[in-house]
């Protein structure tokens, strides 16, 4: 099975002049973004939060979250973000694609805007 991964630039609303960008995988399954702990903290995200989430094995775990400013594809949104671990691959979770309107085409594994976001 083929990987999706976006560029991704994450900064703090307060100060918009750092950020953290690399390239994240998107996971469909995943409702939230994540990026290592220790970038968030380098550019001024500050902890909101904590959530329990349950990871691909089934184990729940707690993570702290805070709220971002998330650039991909030329499109600008905002949503929560978790502290991963370190070392910890960035994902780009659901809500941030599809407050934009951008889906994960199920035959290809590309990245498709839809023709109008839903408001129904």
């Amino acid at each position: 099975m083929r990987l999706t991964n976006v560029t991704v630039k994450i900064s703090a609303f307060a100060n918009g002049e750092k950020s953290f960008e690399a390239v994240f995988l998107v996971d469909t399954g995943a409702t939230d973004s994540m990026v290592p702990a220790s970038e968030l903290e380098n550019i001024g995200i500050k902890k909101e939060g904590k959530m329990s989430y349950e990871l691909a094995d089934g184990t729940i775990r707690e993570y702290p979250y805070g709220l971002a400013r998330i650039e991909f594809m030329g499109e600008i949104t905002a949503g929560r973000v978790i502290f991963g671990l370190a070392g910890a691959q960035p994902i780009l979770g659901v809500t941030a694609l599809e407050s934009v309107g951008i889906m994960v085409d199920p035959t290809t594994k590309t990245l498709k805007r839809l023709p109008a976001i839903p408001l129904k």
